[in-house]
């Protein structure tokens, strides 16, 4: 079975289609309008070893908010309805990555309920263009739409670029984690529950 999910989700500020495949091979291509983003995206393909391919037309005229946000949302539809019934995987996922200086650390649980506990101090407000507070949005659109609990916490850093890739990069990581399968549990849900 082929874990892939094609979202389209158009809105008055934004006009977004992402194709995600779970299983691929770790390739991203990213038309958003917004060239750091597309390089944190670019990190969550890599290190996911998935296949994401987003375009996006939004208002940056405005500001950048309503692409990052609409894109996590619309990431976080496509995960949802990629990974299915969730049978056979290992549901959580955890990762420390470094880069130089900074060191991030992601625990994700594909649990059906959604939450975000996100603590990272940017040491600047603005990546070039970016600002970095979207970097929290993100993630929040994310997991509201992939029903997921999501723990970030940046623990060091003094170069913002290497802050937010640390975190872009352990996400990835945790997140392959997860969706993993468990070769013990095949035809069974990871929860005591019975429902995820």
């Amino acid at each position: 079975m082929t874990r892939q999910a094609t979202i389209s989700r158009n809105t008055l500020e934004t006009q977004i289609e992402v194709k995600l495949n779970l299983d691929g091979q770790g390739n991203g291509q990213f038309d958003t309008g917004v060239p750091f983003f597309e390089h944190m995206l670019d990190q969550i393909a890599r290190h996911g070893v998935m296949d994401l391919t987003i375009t996006a037309k939004g208002d940056t005229h405005i500001d950048d908010h309503h692409t990052v946000e609409d894109i996590g949302i619309a990431i976080g539809m496509a995960l949802k309805e990629a990974v299915g019934d969730k049978k056979g995987i290992q549901r959580y996922g955890h990762a420390y990555v470094p880069l130089d200086e900074a060191l991030s650390r992601t625990v994700i649980d594909l649990s059906g309920r959604p939450g975000l506990v996100f603590n990272a101090d940017f040491t600047r407000e603005q990546i070039g263009q970016f600002e970095t507070q979207l970097v929290q949005e993100f993630f929040q659109g994310f997991v509201n739409h992939a029903q997921a609990t999501l723990h970030i916490d940046c623990l060091r850093g003094d170069n913002a670029h290497h802050q937010a890739e640390t975190i872009f990069k352990s996400f990835g990581r945790a997140l392959r984690m997860a969706l993993s399968s468990d070769p013990r549990m095949t035809d069974q849900l990871p929860s005591t529950k019975g429902a995820l």
